[in-house]
């Protein structure tokens, strides 16, 4: 049986190396050009606006791509989802244009143009031909300063909120995101859902989101960044045009305490009557601007992120323990959290946690080989044009760079960061960011079937 299970485990060792090969083959080696060639330009305009123009001429296709520091790490208890709902309520109707114009219009010229609110951020996206660019961009710009956050679209919107909250209460992993989310960073903003809660979605009135829109809505709180086929001249006219006289302010953020390291193990079991039980464990990780990402990156991949890892080759394949199961590193302006998350039947739910635990262990004690990091970082690094393969992609992760401060040269470096990582690295990282004493683990299953201790 150990032969047969060895041989399976070369066999998909084989498999993945071949695949890495070929999207080395494929991606890797024009990747040297491709980050040669992307050489964003950036400026700030006289009210304060960070603009990014990123000139790809070969599709007559434009995406911008905006962010304002408005977030849900800004609502305060008792106003959870106010960033978000403000920013949904973004497209719903302006002083000059009613939802139904909007919507209209963008469909009429064939563009894609949304709104949304994370953690960290509010964002407004636009996916337009070049020829409607002008079109697209002045009703862009109307949402983005000139909302209008109508009594009956703001009811709506609640009514729509709550009931995507209420039927969350059916789903075993928004059930297991939000008391993990509680768990780990307990009084840290981070710990509130984006949208809110049932309590504080019904309290947000418009008031309340024209006093929020006013305050962080301003040019010197955002970032713009164009990818495709337009100038970077073009891009400026758009800018001075739709937002020249739009009036920055001087912004204040309220005190945020850092993320808190859990001192004990934290078991949080939720009983739902299922045959399959939903398990998330884990603790704080690190932030995007961290200069430990690449290596926790690594690291992250060869113990449960990537397609042959060893959480997903041992505990799935080869001891058939859990449906699918992966790890995560959520990197934030803050620290995100590190997770582990699988599915599993209620009896194999202690096995599988301590199988869990026990990998974490491993990779602290005895590091990884040079096959796995070599095939880790090939994957990573070959991966990577991937990750920009289209203008709405390259937008994107144009503002994400600006806004975590990376650099332009990001994504000539990125390759190189990854492939400087070595043994020694994976092993320190793991020692330092990996915690198996100390964790929150929330259990969602029938929990008279299930065997865990507390």
């Amino acid at each position: 049986m150990n032969t047969l299970i060895f041989q399976a485990r070369q066999a998909r060792y084989l498999f993945y190396s071949l695949f890495i090969g070929w999207l080395f083959f494929l991606f890797c080696l024009p990747a040297a050009s491709t980050a040669a060639s992307i050489q964003p330009q950036r400026f700030i305009t006289k009210n304060g606006m960070t603009v990014l123009v990123l000139e790809q001429p070969s599709l007559p296709i434009v995406s911008v791509q905006v962010l304002v520091r408005a977030g849900s790490i800004l609502d305060t208890q008792d106003k959870a989802g106010l960033a978000s709902m403000t920013a949904n309520l973004l497209e719903q109707g302006t002083r000059n244009r009613s939802a139904m114009a909007i919507s209209e219009s963008i469909e009429f010229i064939g563009a894609d143009l949304s709104t949304y609110a994370s953690k960290d951020y509010a964002s407004l996206r636009l996916r337009i031909l070049k020829k409607d660019l002008e079109t697209g961009f002045e009703i862009l710009s109307d949402m983005l300063m000139h909302p209008d956050f109508d009594p009956e679209e703001l009811t709506r919107i609640q009514k729509q909120v709550l009931g995507s909250i209420r039927a969350e209460k059916d789903q075993p992993g928004a059930i297991a995101r939000r008391a993990f989310q509680k768990a780990v960073f307990r009084n840290h903003p981070y710990h509130q859902a984006v949208v809110g809660n049932e309590n504080s979605v019904p309290t947000i009135r418009r008031e309340d989101l024209i006093q929020f829109h006013q305050q962080y809505y301003r040019p010197n709180n955002t970032i713009i960044a164009f990818a495709g086929n337009v100038t970077a001249e073009e891009v400026k006219n758009l800018i001075r045009r739709y937002f020249g006289e739009w009036p920055q302010k001087h912004l204040t953020f309220p005190s945020i305490d850092p993320v808190s390291p859990l001192q004990k193990i934290r078991v949080h079991r939720i009983d739902k009557t299922l045959t399959q039980a939903t398990v998330i464990l884990g603790h704080p990780g690190i932030n995007r601007s961290h200069p430990d990402y690449y290596p926790v990156l690594v690291m992250n991949y060869i113990l449960g992120g990537g397609f042959a890892s060893r959480m997903m080759t041992e505990i799935r394949d080869n001891r058939g323990l859990v449906y699918s199961i992966y790890s995560h590193f959520t990197a934030n302006a803050f620290p995100g959290d590190f997770s582990v998350s699988f599915q599993t039947q209620n009896s194999n739910i202690k096995e599988a946690v301590t199988a869990v635990l026990g990998m974490m262990n491993e990779i602290q004690k005895k590091g990884v080989s040079p096959l796995e990091l070599s095939e880790a970082k090939a994957y990573l690094s070959g991966s990577f044009p991937l990750k920009i393969d289209t203008t709405k992609k390259a937008a994107a992760i144009l503002a994400s760079v600006e806004f975590h401060g990376l650099g332009l040269d990001y994504f000539e470096n990125y390759p190189g960061e990854i492939n400087r990582v070595t043994q020694e690295d994976v092993l320190r990282v793991a020692k330092k960011y990996l915690h198996p004493d100390h964790y929150a683990l929330v259990v969602v299953g029938n929990q008279k079937e299930i065997s865990l201790k507390e």
